[in-house]
């Protein structure tokens, strides 16, 4: 009776013990990762509007904080000098903002899934445009773009699958997705 009770234990106790060693040794954002291409250029939207902006980066170095991520990052558009930057992606809830100046710049939440494997950035990006055949005349243009970051379960890439719509591009809600591969 004694050793039955014993081998039940450690039937119970073994996969427990297992399952809660996997768990503290998840799959983490932090680290460099590398795409093909920028996120905001896989679904022929442009979703940033200056130089420097995480959303032209082929390239980011995440660094996972209490209640949040760092994104570094150097960016440019074709043909101009790169331009380093950094995000701060909270999980508090709370709307962060980047002004680029000139009527450029984005607003935007981020949430995570509570496994820490799923993150969704919701953003509006806002700029000024001349008005089509009235050169003179500027109208504030917005973007509305979602970007739901899926990480592997073995941590070596992240799934960004992003969906854009814009005031300016009709009501047409464009849909990509851009895969980070990790480097180190």
């Amino acid at each position: 009776m004694y050793g039955l009770a014993i081998v039940m234990a450690g039937l119970i106790y073994l996969p427990l013990r297992a399952q809660l060693k996997s768990d503290t040794h998840r799959a983490s954002f932090s680290g460099e990762w590398r795409a093909k291409e920028p996120i905001s250029m896989g679904g022929n939207i442009v979703c940033c509007y200056n130089s420097g902006d995480r959303m032209l980066a082929k390239t980011m170095k995440i660094t996972e904080g209490a209640n949040l991520l760092t994104v570094d990052f150097a960016s440019s558009f074709p043909g101009e000098a790169v331009v380093p930057g950094q995000e701060k992606l909270a999980f508090d809830g709370k709307v962060s903002e980047i002004n680029q100046g000139h009527g450029k710049g984005k607003k935007f939440t981020v949430k995570l899934s509570a496994d820490g494997q799923t993150m969704t950035v919701n953003s509006v990006v806002h700029f000024t445009a001349a008005v089509p055949y009235h050169v003179n005349i500027q109208r504030q243009e917005f973007v509305n773009v979602t970007e739901v970051w899926k990480l592997s379960a073995d941590g070596k890439s992240i799934a960004v699958e992003a969906k854009a719509k814009s005031n300016s591009f009709g009501s047409k809600e464009r849909l990509w997705k851009t895969v980070f591969n990790k480097v180190s």
